[in-house]
């Protein structure tokens, strides 16, 4: 049979179609570049749509005294000092206006009945710097970043599975992938690519990121074109995602449950953080009640379906509706539960990925010449704990930032060399999937990774565990070579879960690799055999399948931050 291929070309080539991909896509477009912007889910339906809490930038509109190097001392001293300082810098200093341009784009936030925009309390900082849009933040981002494209008339083809980065003697030259309703093939040449195709927190079974989202697909299309990643073990699992029903398990019941006077409880009925909190209760960061709901749920106090009860039900039904009102419709629809009468089941969930592709503070740059990462996919911000509402913000900063490096990268080549070799290469690939009609199924083997990781490499870790994981891995990869991949009628679905399970599979060696190396416990990061931390390890662990983990120093953080760096009171804040 004969293939459609379809030829495209843009100076940058964006991947990924939310926050930071829009982002970086209207800031090359506004000035006047060549742009294309590609996904493989409706860009309205991106995974920045589901994130509530907010953004944080020290706009100081709440508490005049608040300032970028607070905000960058709380940050780092959260990241329990794995965070790179000159990014958090970059970011916290670019904070404000990041907020201006969601402004300019004509972004409603919530505002003070004096105009000045809203600042809520959220996780460890020390005063309010999170600005909000009801609990549906990230949605009212998305949706401007959507209208602004428009405007723009920038080409965004959401239906394009990449499936590889086309590179020539270490610089990139475009991407190829296929079409996910009809398998039209995309060869498409650019001088300078983006991506921004988020995280790898699908790898576990129970996850906040839907199917098909966040299954590594940034770090393996960097990783085969010559990147490497960075901190791939350090992944935030948040405290309250649902049990039920299978296919939305992992769904988050935000943590504005607790915010608001949720209580959590074990199968006896004993409010349990009393153990592990006793100041900060249902308070105490997000981190530390993950690991208290595995605590109970391990040491068999956990509820029939392996979980914990959350409660809000004694909390007056109209806070709950109008505080609570996304959690309510949730649990209805999924579950026909009442949250105002009857206790919710949760358990922690892979929620968040900290580490990804390396990349330099300045401009995310990555090893591969013309080649940058932004949003979720890269890393340097978070280390080995996320503040709440910093991920948003860092999509607005990078996407600004990286956009215009790309843009100056593309201007300043005065050839871009290709490679036919590439090419092909890249179309056997798909050629071959298309064509393996073995018995292992794609989607069992998917399964049997989220498997592994959740038995080995969830909330708790440690030696053995690790390396049974490794083992597990090592022969899920052998039976890969053995599928078979079967479009239909209704599409190339198929032919892209066997490019995700790839992504899976890459994605969960480099984080059981790490975790076995980070011999400590810090952060989202347990090692029940390691429970201390350890100074000589206040390094980011650099992964490749060519080089296996090297470490890497973080350089020191400058006088004007580290003087700010304190224990910042909790009380009467909801703990991130």
């Amino acid at each position: 049979m004969s293939v459609r291929e379809q030829r495209l070309s843009a100076t940058v080539l964006v991947i990924g179609t939310g926050g930071a991909g829009l982002r970086a896509a209207i800031e090359l477009a506004e000035a006047g570049l060549d742009v294309l912007a590609v996904g493989k889910r409706a860009k309205d339906d991106a995974h920045t749509a589901l994130a509530a809490g907010g953004i944080n930038a020290a706009l100081a509109t709440m508490d005049p005294e608040d300032s970028w190097q607070q905000h960058a001392a709380d940050t780092l001293k959260e990241s329990y000092l794995l965070a790179d300082p000159r990014t958090t810098e970059i970011v916290t200093r670019g904070a404000a206006r990041g907020i201006d341009d969601l402004e300019r784009y004509g972004m409603a936030f919530a505002r003070e009945e004096d105009g000045r925009i809203s600042q809520r309390f959220f996780g460890a900082h020390k005063f309010r710097r999170t600005a909000f849009a009801g609990d549906y933040t990230g949605l009212e981002i998305q949706r401007t970043l959507i209208r602004r494209v428009g405007q723009l008339k920038v080409p965004v083809l959401d239906s394009v599975y990449i499936t590889r980065l086309l590179v020539h003697d270490g610089a990139v030259f475009g991407a190829y992938g296929f079409d996910l309703t009809n398998g039209t093939r995309y060869l498409i040449h650019a001088d300078a690519v983006i991506l921004a195709a988020g995280g790898h927190t699908r790898i576990w079974r129970r996850t906040s990121s839907r199917r098909d989202e966040n299954t590594g697909d940034s770090f393996r299309l960097a990783v085969e074109a010559g990147a490497r990643l960075r901190d791939p073990e350090l992944v935030q699992f948040h405290p309250s995602g649902i049990i039920e029903p299978e296919n939305a398990a992992g769904t988050l019941v935000s943590e504005a449950a607790r915010g608001e006077g949720g209580i959590l409880r074990n199968r006896l009925g004993e409010r349990f953080m009393q153990r592990y909190d006793p100041e900060r209760m249902e308070l105490s960061t997000r981190d530390r009640v993950a690991l208290a709901s595995y605590t109970e749920i391990k040491e068999g106090r956990g509820t029939p379906n392996g979980g914990v009860w959350l409660d809000v039900s004694h909390l007056p039904r109209q806070t709950i509706m109008n505080r609570l009102p996304r959690v309510y419709q949730t649990l209805l629809d999924l579950q026909m539960l009442d949250i105002t009468r009857e206790p919710i089941e949760v358990a922690p969930t892979a929620h968040y990925s900290m580490g990804g592709v390396w990349v330099r503070p300045e401009d995310h740059s990555t090893d591969v010449r013309g080649l940058y990462a932004i949003g979720e996919a890269s890393s340097g911000l978070h280390g080995a704990n996320r503040l709440g509402g910093n991920s948003l913000i860092e999509l607005l900063v990078y996407g600004r930032i990286t956009a215009s490096a790309a843009a100056a990268y593309a201007e300043s080549l005065h050839a871009q060399p290709r490679s036919a070799a590439a090419v092909a290469e890249a179309r056997a690939e798909v050629d071959g999937l298309l064509a393996a009609d073995g018995p292992e199924n794609v989607r069992a083997l998917q399964r049997a990774i989220r498997n592994t990781m959740t038995e080995h490499a969830g909330v708790v870790r440690d030696e053995e565990g690790l390396r049974a994981g490794l083992t597990e891995l090592s022969a899920i990869e052998k039976r890969m070579e053995d599928v078979g991949v079967h479009p239909d009628i209704a599409g190339y679905q198929d032919l892209a879960h066997a490019f995700d399970l790839k992504a899976a599979a890459l994605a969960a060696r480099a984080t059981l690799e790490a975790a076995l190396e980070r011999r400590e416990t810090r952060g989202c990061h347990n090692r029940s055999d390691y429970p201390k931390m350890d100074p000589a390890l206040q390094v980011n662990l650099v992964w490749s399948p060519s080089t296996g983990i090297t470490r890497e120093a973080i350089p020191a953080i400058p006088e004007e931050i580290s003087s700010l760096m304190e224990e910042v009171s909790t009380e009467g804040k909801l703990a991130e």
